[in-house]
Parts: structure tokens; C-alpha cells; sequence
């Protein structure tokens, strides 16, 4: 947790740096934007401009999702891309590091289980519109200056990531979790694809949208190197209601993940093994929840909805499995 102190001391830092991009304009208060899972999120004002500052927290290393500056570096590469992404305007890798970045207007709504509801038309266009975004971003150059990309993960290491996530969750609440990794690990693909850039948890919660058009992709927390299936296999999950037993709820017209896949294909050939990558969205899903609803109850992060995901859990690792059946 931020502390008084702590904050004092980041709101000078980045005054500091804001006035040297607004002389004559008063920096305002940092302020918390709601709705962050990892490191500390505010909005501060530059006279009549406006922006987004993520931060370390106080007293922690700057490591996996923590690391700010990593965010950012990816957000440079992008700069100017046919991907949108906010513009990195500073930066600071004093500790605790920060960066700051256009604040970029728009709504990140999933549709199938975030509140407010978007019109069913709007829903749809957004969907097919982030499935060419995300078709862009995948062709984009992992040797971009100053992206620094890591060493690409195959399926395999995808896997065995996931695999610890999931273990580390109490048998009880992963039914089945343990006949899942077996069968993932028995089929894996041996047809691995030529490594790109991918978001991590590219979905339209991750992309804010102005009507049907995508104004910036956010939270680049876990982005990596890799097959792009994984991404895909992620992405394909939001578009039914029914992979969210007691979560989601019906929006007629949403593409289908055939639709989705047509749009990101755009003409090339089909990618074949989908049905495994569709399955290690699923065990990547159930090790989520499993580990938040773990936190719950062990008083770590206390917040009762957690208690509604067991179904959902279920029914991601029941569902896998007969993907791979």
C-alpha cells in the first residue's frame, strides 16, 4: 500500500517532469484510477492535458507485473504502429520507477461480463475490429529498437508456465485440473509458429474503444514472445457467455470464434491445432480464478465475489477437456 509519505514524494517526481513538458501549466493531484491488478494507477492533469501515471509500489521489486518500465518499453515500440497504444510522454527509473502516458479516452468493456452494457451491434464491431488489432500486432517486428523482446515461449514452456499456476491451486477447487494437464501435455503441438509479439490478455476489457472504433490497447502487464495461438486461444473465449457459468451473461449477435478467426486470418490459411490452444485458454482461465478465489479464502485478498467463480472454474477445465477429447 501506498502510504501519504509514498505518494508525496511521487507526486513531486512526476510534477517535475510534467512542468518540463507544461512550463506555464498548473500539474495537478495525483489521483487513483480504479480498477488496477498489478502496481499503483493514477491520472494527473497538465493544465488542459491529462495522463496516466503506473507505478511501482512502494517497498517492492520492480519484477513480472510490477515492472512499469517494461510496460512502457513495449508502448514505445509501438509508437506510430498500426497498433493503438497510448503515447509514453515520461518516464523515471529511480525507485520506485514510473511512467507516465497519454490518458486515452474511451470505454474497456467486456461484454459478456463487465457492467455497463454496450448496444449487441457495438459489441459485435468492437469484437471483429480487435481481432484485426490483434492480427496487427502480431505482424509487428519483435526486433523493433527498444522493445528488448524476451525469449520467445512455445507451446511447451506456455504450458509448463500454466501448469505451476494451476498446481499451486488447492485440488478441491480444480476438478479435474490434473486429467487437463496430462491431455494438454500429451497432444501438444509440435507445429510451433514463427514467434511474435503478444498482449498476454488481448481482449476487449484490455482495449479501450470510442464507439466501434479501438483507441488504445492497455495493460501490457505479461506480454511475452511467443506462438501467436496463444493470444488467440485467450481471445476466443470471450465471445460466448456460456464458458462463464454464474458470471456471464447473453449478448445476442457477438461474433462466433469462427467469425473471429476468419477476421484475423484475413485471407491466409487456417491455423491448424486450435482446439489445443482454445483448451490452454480454458486451464489458463481456471488457474486464475483458482488462485483469486485461493487468496479469498485465505484472507489475502478478502472479496466474497470470488466466491461465485467455483462453477466457472468447473466448467473451464470440463470444457477443455473435451476439446481435446
Amino acid at each position: 500500500m501506498s502510504t501519504a509519505t509514498d505518494l508525496a514524494e511521487l507526486t513531486a517526481r512526476v510534477r517535475a517532469h510534467l512542468a518540463l513538458r507544461h512550463p506555464d501549466s498548473p500539474i495537478g493531484d495525483l489521483k487513483t484510477l480504479p480498477g488496477g491488478h498489478s502496481g499503483l494507477t493514477y491520472s494527473v492533469t497538465a493544465g488542459d492535458a491529462r495522463y496516466v501515471v503506473k507505478a511501482v509500489p512502494p517497498g517492492q521489486r520492480p519484477v513480472g507485473r510490477n515492472d512499469v518500465l517494461r510496460q512502457a518499453r513495449v508502448l514505445g515500440a509501438l509508437a506510430g504502429s498500426a497498433v493503438p497504444v497510448p503515447a509514453v510522454v515520461a518516464s523515471d527509473d529511480r525507485q520506485p520507477a514510473w511512467f507516465a502516458m497519454d490518458f486515452a479516452a474511451g470505454e474497456a468493456v467486456e461484454p459478456v461480463l463487465d457492467a455497463p452494457e454496450v448496444p449487441a451491434g457495438t459489441a459485435r464491431a468492437r469484437m471483429l475490429e480487435i481481432a484485426s488489432v490483434l492480427r496487427r500486432l502480431h505482424g509487428t517486428d519483435i526486433r523493433t529498437p527498444g522493445l528488448g523482446a524476451p525469449e520467445p515461449l512455445d507451446a511447451a514452456g506456455e504450458l509448463a508456465r500454466w501448469s505451476r499456476t494451476l498446481h499451486a491451486v488447492p485440488a478441491e477447487l480444480r476438478p479435474g485440473g490434473e486429467e487437463l494437464l496430462t491431455r494438454l501435455a500429451d497432444a501438444l503441438p509440435s507445429d510451433g509458429r514463427q514467434p511474435v509479439l503478444l498482449h498476454g490478455d488481448f481482449r476487449l476489457g484490455n482495449v479501450l474503444c470510442a464507439g466501434e472504433r479501438a483507441v488504445a490497447v492497455v495493460d501490457w502487464e505479461i506480454w511475452s514472445v511467443g506462438d501467436p495461438r496463444i493470444d488467440l486461444g485467450w481471445f476466443l473465449l470471450f465471445t460466448d457467455h456460456r464458458n462463464f457459468p454464474h458470471l456471464g451473461r447473453a449478448v445476442p449477435g457477438l461474433p462466433t470464434e469462427a467469425e473471429l478467426l476468419d477476421t484475423y486470418r484475413d485471407g491466409r490459411p487456417p491455423l491448424p491445432a486450435m482446439d489445443w490452444f482454445r483448451a490452454l485458454g480454458r486451464m489458463k482461465m481456471a488457474a486464475i480464478m483458482g488462485h483469486n478465489l485461493r487468496r479469498h479464502r485465505e484472507g489475502k485478498h478478502h472479496d466474497p465475489d470470488q466466491e461465485r467463480l467455483p462453477p466457472t472454474i468447473a466448467a473451464m477445465i470440463r470444457t477443455a477437456r473435451d476439446l481435446l477429447a
